[in-house]
């Protein structure tokens, strides 16, 4: 299955839950539930002492504002990213924040997540 059969209504369902769940974990600072919608590749591909020593000291990531601005989707092969202009409860400004959805064994993946 395509993610881009999908309609946006139908992505956005799914994809505005996974990124708040993301925003909350990562608040958290619980790094197993971070990562739990991840991609199998995602994870291979992930250095997990650095990942966690950034997710554990990165005062961006720890103190994320849970409502979020939906900025739009960008479609392209079997993924589609979901674009969110993201603010800190610590640091003053705008970040756009970038989720990119796909199938993986029948079910949605996240295949990159990052604030920027």
């Amino acid at each position: 299955m395509n993610i881009n059969d999908l309609t946006d209504e139908q992505i956005i369902e799914i994809a505005h839950p996974l990124w708040d769940d993301l925003v909350k974990y990562s608040n958290q600072g619980r790094y197993g539930k971070f990562i739990k919608k991840f991609s199998y590749n995602l994870l291979l591909a992930l250095n997990e002492v650095e990942m966690g020593k950034q997710f554990a000291h990165s005062e961006l990531s720890r103190n994320l504002v849970e409502e979020r601005d939906f900025l739009g989707l960008i479609r392209r092969g079997e993924h589609v990213t979901a674009l969110y202009r993201v603010r800190s409860t610590a640091r003053e400004g705008e970040w756009l924040g970038r989720m990119v959805l796909g199938y993986e064994n029948g079910e949605v993946r996240i295949f990159a997540a990052s604030i920027f």
